[in-house]
């Protein structure tokens, strides 16, 4: 059997009538950059999450530049994120001429609460905080620490769309949040795009001007911006996908319990924990195991794809070679770059597509 580790066309096929629609309307109305599809895209996506404000950009990488942009976020602050994710959420820091400050991560994967109050200096500006592989940091605790010392908080909801903490919509706890709708995101385009999420009204304007060329009104330019807008395309794939992001989450995480049920006493293999408070909405399952490439080689002859999110954690990256960073310093996110395996995860997978895979891991191991 074939499983493979993403199926975006099963879901094209489950879907083709609407999605074929969408697209037809845009190439027909020519509405490629902006314009209507983008603006019922926005609104209807901040409707759904409860906010005041949704703008879209070209990707996600773009919307966390763009905030801490607009947040003044630049030279000679610091700001402070997990040693754990995408290198989107760091280089972006870094492009504003600030200092990202990494810290270990718990065992949920998330950043280690406990590790951020001790790694805050006087230059310390922002906590971003990523809800990694689908599941809500502790933000209780985040929101307290950054209210007390007065950081500003911005969260990197990439992987998490509609994750809750204490029954609270991730991306709602700071003063913005930010999403990619990469393809294999569990709400995704057919390309890169992006957006940010805000009650703010002051920033959502400024984030809509700077990403416009610093313009809200074509050649009225009030600031240096930048050109990342969502094109029609996008928006409206992700307008015609949206109505059905609830119903994917579920079986999502029906397909995660069912994994939780048949690997559960396999020797050896550590199985993602659900943190109290917190929805996971399983972006990702991911699990830690011994010999993970030997596993992963054997899945592959097995025909089972699967991935690793990600190989190098954050600070061990050639990009962060000159600071130095020991394993010591971050011993959680140091060991699970070793041991992390992202299996098969869609919501069109059948039970069968999951015992197999299953299957395939306790033959490795018992």
């Amino acid at each position: 059997m074939k499983i493979p580790f993403v199926d975006l066309g099963a879901q094209y096929r489950a879907h083709q009538a609407e999605l074929d629609a969408a697209i037809r309307g845009v190439l027909e109305t020519t509405a490629f950059i902006g314009g209507k599809p983008v603006k019922q895209f926005e609104e209807a996506y901040a409707k759904e999450y409860g906010v005041k404000h949704c703008i879209s950009c070209a990707n996600g990488t773009d919307a966390i530049y763009v905030v801490l942009r607009m947040l003044g976020i630049g030279p000679g602050d610091e700001v402070i994120t997990t040693a754990a994710s995408w290198i989107s959420t760091s280089e972006t820091i870094g492009q504003t001429g600030a200092l990202p400050i990494f810290v270990d991560v718990d065992e949920f994967y998330n950043i280690d609460v406990a590790a951020i109050e001790r790694a805050i200096t006087p230059r310390t500006r922002a906590l971003i905080p990523v809800h990694l592989y689908g599941q809500a940091a502790r933000m209780d605790a985040i929101v307290e620490i950054a209210q007390r010392r007065s950081l500003v908080l911005i969260e990197d909801c990439a992987q998490a769309h509609f994750a809750t903490y204490g029954g609270k919509r991730v991306g709602t706890f700071g003063a913005a949040a930010t999403f990619s709708f990469y393809p294999g995101k569990n709400l995704g385009a057919y390309g890169d795009a992006g957006a940010i999420v805000t009650n703010d009204d002051d920033l959502a304007k400024r984030c809509r001007m700077y990403a416009n060329h610093g313009a809200l009104v074509k050649h009225q330019h009030e600031m240096e911006g930048i050109n990342s807008r969502l094109d029609g395309l996008q928006a409206a794939v992700l307008s015609a996908k949206l109505p059905h992001i609830h119903d994917w989450t579920k079986r999502r995480q029906a397909v995660a319990a069912e994994y939780r049920e048949r690997l559960r006493d396999v020797p050896g293999v550590f199985l993602p924990d659900i943190a109290p408070n917190a929805t996971h909405v399983f972006h990702l399952f991911v699990v830690r195991v011994p010999d993970r490439d030997g596993l992963r080689a054997h899945l592959a002859k097995l025909g089972v794809e699967t991935g690793i999110h990600y190989p190098t954690a954050l600070p061990f990256l050639g990009a962060y070679r000159e600071r130095r960073f020991e394993p010591a310093q971050f011993p959680r996110a140091f060991r699970n770059q070793g041991e992390i395996l992202s299996l098969p995860m869609f919501p069109e997978m059948t039970s069968e597509m999951i015992a197999y895979v299953a299957d395939a891991i306790r033959a490795f191991y018992v």
